[in-house]
């Protein structure tokens, strides 16, 4: 029997890798987009939300989901504390190496393995919640891609949006460089309210 605790970190990396692999198979896409699609299609096409009121409502989703997976299997009150713990490591550490005081470093860099492997654990323990999330977003991204305004169709309320600095654009065109407007403003949408989702059930920034 696989021991879910030692090699759960792993599992959910591998998986987290094919998920993200799956991106570049279409008839994925496309049947996850369309399965979707009978649950979100309706808003614009019955409802006639715009594509970029869709975008900011599903980012709002996926903030408060992903915060909640977060808040629910990771320990923040011992992330918190091996964070303090090491910035007072480091502190100490750094003024043993100034003074050139070689007992206290060794007995120091005896403690900084130690330090390390609780970073480590940490570091293990958020691969679950990301599979999670993962897991989650990926069909209402597929869903996005598959409704999607055509590049070059014209820009109207139901396609578009007015950015700063950039007026109205559709949102399958490119904002700056190579990222898309629908992705500069998914993100906008999705930092903003997952601050506050976050800061709500007092578990950090980003």
């Amino acid at each position: 029997m696989v021991d879910l605790k030692k090699h759960g970190p792993t599992i959910a990396l591998l998986f987290t890798m094919l998920v993200m692999l799956s991106y570049g198979i279409e008839w994925i896409r496309v049947t996850v987009g369309s399965a979707m699609d009978v649950l979100l299609g309706p808003f614009i096409d019955t409802l006639g939300v715009p594509f970029f009121v869709m975008i900011l409502i599903l980012s709002g989703i996926t903030g408060l989901y992903s915060s909640l997976v977060q808040k629910y299997t990771i320990d923040y009150e011992k992330m918190q504390e091996t964070q303090a713990k090491m910035r007072v490591f480091q502190k100490e550490f750094r003024e043993a190496q100034l003074s050139g005081d070689e007992k206290r470093v060794k007995k120091l860099q005896g403690k900084q393995e130690r330090m390390m492997q609780d970073q480590l654990d940490i570091s293990r323990q958020q691969f679950t919640p990301m599979a999670i999330i993962l897991v989650l977003s990926v069909p209402i991204f597929f869903w996005l891609l598959l409704r999607l305004p055509a590049v070059g169709a014209p820009t109207t309320i139901a396609s578009g949006i007015v950015m700063p600095f950039l007026g109205a654009v559709t949102l399958s065109g490119v904002a700056f460089w190579i990222v898309p407007a629908w992705i500069l403003w998914y993100m906008i949408c999705s930092l903003t309210i997952s601050q506050v989702i976050r800061k709500s059930l007092n578990i950090g920034g980003l």
